[in-house]
């Protein structure tokens, strides 16, 4: 089994603000809207980060998933962990480890040569886990999510080149670690006393809450080549900037180099 950290998705009120505050922090353009996310009531903006993206979701309507997740979590901030298997068959056992374990799926849509499979924030504990299957098989370049390999046209980020890992609160992070591990069927791993669940090119990392916002998708490791460039456009932007940390759309941001 392989899963490929492909994109994270953040929900936020504001997303003008939003988009510029990401273009001018991380340095990269929009780089697709998909406005197949109208049915479900959005709008949406991604950006590319190396081979992976960071897509922003915000609700254009009352009674959307989006908005009830904004009232929760009382603002801005995670949403989606978003993953590509290459094999088909990986796809259904993670379909047949969520029915196991009391996981809904909250999303389904088979397109033949493209099958996508969202599981329920709430039976996942923090956010949605979402599958992605698809014929290409390419973990690196084409993605339907951004429009095949249309996100290519965009000019790449100058200082930002992927995401090393997603963390996820909880007022019991062991437990939520077992859980992600029993339905993704990939193994927990203890580094220095913090549990993580490996992906094929990133990490689920596992703390507690500490913020006062309950379980949820709460930071994001960035690998950087240029930390003091985004925490520098960070404070001209009046965003939180703490250590290597900065905060945008309610999401604090590690940046690794």
């Amino acid at each position: 089994m392989e899963i490929h950290l492909r994109q994270i998705c953040l929900v936020g009120a504001d997303l003008p603000a939003i988009r510029t505050d990401l273009e001018a922090v991380f340095g990269a353009p929009v780089c697709h809207v998909d406005p197949a996310v109208a049915k479900f009531g959005l709008k949406n903006i991604l950006f590319a980060y190396g081979s992976q993206f960071l897509e922003v979701v915000s609700p254009m309507r009352e009674g959307t998933a989006a908005g009830r997740h904004l009232e929760r979590r009382g603002g801005d901030g995670g949403y989606m962990v978003i993953g590509q298997v290459r094999d088909k068959d990986d796809q259904a056992a993670v379909r047949v480890n969520a029915a196991a374990n009391g996981v809904r799926v909250a999303y389904d849509s088979d397109r033949g040569d493209w099958h996508l499979m969202q599981l329920h924030p709430k039976d996942m504990r923090a956010a949605f886990l979402e599958v992605e299957w698809d014929a290409v098989g390419d973990v690196t370049g084409h993605w339907n999510p951004a429009g095949g390999t249309g996100w290519q046209e965009a000019p790449a980020s100058r200082v930002t080149q992927g995401i090393l890992a997603a963390e996820l609160q909880s007022e019991d992070p062991a437990a939520l670690a077992a859980h992600w591990s029993a339905v993704s069927g990939l193994p927990v791993e203890d580094r220095g006393g913090i549990p993580h669940v490996a992906l094929a090119n990133a990490a689920l990392r596992f703390v507690p809450a500490t913020d006062g916002r309950g379980p949820g998708l709460g930071a994001l490791d960035l690998v950087t080549s240029d930390a003091r460039r985004i925490m520098n456009a960070a404070r001209e932007r009046g965003l939180p900037v703490a250590g290597r940390q900065v905060t945008v759309c309610g999401t604090r941001f590690n940046l690794i180099e």
